[in-house]
């Protein structure tokens, strides 16, 4: 899944987004791992890790589920109030001036409540987040997703939609006749309203806000896979995952949902 030497446009690839030969080793002694949470609990049904903090070493070299353990044990960390803020040191910083090394994809909603970095308490080259509200996919969108499976390895991608998100509240809205939008924002409630009107009818308003919510984290997870090509072998060939998460936000935690 990497980059074969002698493609130019792969090289150029490389260099807009920050990677270069020995980063690796560089990062691998620029911060130590942070210590343990002595008996952490699991988060939605997965075990939490055993460090904060890790080398790019064990970071580059984990698999699809050791990502996702990672994102879980720092989700944890976030929903108890024990964030260690790992990578955030001035050295750790100055380490990735050459290049990035993420574990993880985050393609998230836009709102201001949900950052990746913090609520999975990771710091700076853990994760590459992606942002859209509603967390609409489009060809900007699909093509970071890539890149950051074909040329960085990172061997899963996470679609993070949130509790209460505005974007699908209006396309409910919308979907109901109860509401308008103007401009480019039709276009987000356009990319949504398939997963609203996938969403089985429920008298309970906020129930059915929830379960439009999921489904569009998973619908977007699954077009993923429908509309590249490139994540698709990765996914069947390379040991990539795509999966849909959600997010509280009143407790903070995350929960998979595929």
């Amino acid at each position: 899944m990497r980059e074969s030497s002698g493609e130019p446009a792969a090289v150029t690839r490389r260099r807009l987004f920050g990677i270069t030969a020995g980063t690796a080793a560089t990062l691998v002694a620029a911060d130590a791992p942070a210590p343990a949470l002595a008996g952490s609990p699991t988060v939605a049904g997965t075990p939490a890790v055993t460090s904060a903090g890790a080398s790019a070493r064990e970071v580059t070299s984990l698999d699809a589920e050791g990502a996702w353990r990672r994102l879980a044990g720092g989700n944890h960390r976030f929903v108890t109030g024990h964030q260690t803020h790992p990578h955030e040191s001035l050295r750790w910083r100055e380490s990735l001036v050459e290049g990035q090394h993420p574990f993880a994809v985050v393609l998230g909603c836009a709102d201001s409540r949900v950052p990746p970095e913090l609520v999975f308490d990771h710091g700076l080259g853990d994760l590459f987040t992606i942002r859209s509200a509603g967390e609409v996919l489009d060809n900007s969108v699909l093509g970071s997703v890539e890149y950051a499976v074909e040329h960085l390895g990172v061997p899963l991608v996470v679609v993070l939609g949130h509790a209460k998100c505005g974007a699908v509240s209006a396309t409910i809205d919308v979907v109901r006749g109860r509401g308008q939008v103007s401009g480019d924002v039709s276009v987000l409630v356009r990319s949504i309203e398939p997963a609203v009107l996938a969403t089985p009818p429920d008298g309970d308003e906020a129930r059915f806000l929830a379960a439009a919510v999921d489904n569009q984290a998973k619908r977007v997870a699954s077009l993923m896979l429908e509309r590249s090509v490139t994540i698709r072998t990765a996914v069947a060939h390379h040991g990539v995952k795509v999966v849909a998460a959600s997010y509280q936000l009143d407790t903070g935690a995350v929960t998979r949902l595929t």
